[in-house]
């Protein structure tokens, strides 16, 4: 038995649609490289669980836990390079999106659903990601952190509702920040947890949602069809 929640849901990507860590994980290590040759940064590189724990963070906090101590130009330097080597590591083939997203996003579509995303991520990126695997017609719109300057996924969630006369309906994601999202804006929450996949929090990343899916076909029973159909 489903819920009634409208006509809307807001996804996050990293980590929920989208297997981060092939693009993300390789994207930094170039940029990393590219920093200590050029002098910017000195230390030790993250290993690749370091990076992966700060996916769906904002970029404040990402440096904050990779750069430690790094210099507001190498910050700013890192900004640039990690998200054109993540555009190029996606046009070199590497990344994908997690099984069963791309007919379940067609079949949601399909049952009257609106679908938008919230990221963190930076616009470039997330759109990289949107066009290169065919989901921007499966999509209402897509609004980033950066894009809005907005440091907060909660505000992001808001500004999005606010924008689009929206009221109800689920929030999906796989980390703290999109469970405190939805519950702030008074969403239904959907905890991705894919147990054959890198997990990118602690373990109660997930506490307070309302639903915990382990593969994206259960969103399709647990959500239904929209209001109206």
């Amino acid at each position: 038995m489903t819920e009634n929640r409208g006509n809307t849901i807001i996804f996050d990507l990293d980590g929920t649609l989208f297997q981060t860590e092939k693009v993300a994980v390789p994207a930094f290590q170039r940029t990393f490289r590219r920093l200590l040759e050029k002098g910017l940064y000195r230390g030790e590189s993250p290993s690749n669980e370091q990076i992966q724990s700060v996916f769906g963070m904002t970029l404040s906090d990402i440096w904050e836990r990779l750069l430690p101590g790094a210099s507001e130009e190498a910050k700013r330097k890192a900004d640039d390079w990690w998200l054109q080597d993540e555009l190029d590591c996606l046009a070199e083939g590497m990344g994908t999106l997690y099984p069963e997203v791309s007919e379940g996003m067609e079949e949601l579509s399909s049952r009257g659903w609106q679908m938008w995303i919230a990221s963190n991520g930076l616009g470039p990126y997330v759109r990289g990601v949107v066009d290169t695997f065919g989901l921007a017609d499966r999509l209402k719109g897509i609004y980033t952190a950066g894009e809005q300057r907005i440091a907060e996924k909660d505000q992001l969630v808001k500004r999005l509702m606010k924008q689009n006369g929206i009221s109800s309906g689920w929030m999906v994601g796989d980390r703290r920040s999109d469970i405190h999202a939805g519950k702030a804006n008074g969403l239904t929450v959907i905890g991705c947890r894919y147990p054959d996949f890198p997990r990118f929090g602690d373990r109660g990343e997930l506490e307070g949602a309302d639903r915990i899916i382990d593969h994206f076909h259960q969103l399709l029973d647990v959500v239904g069809y929209p209001a109206g159909k």
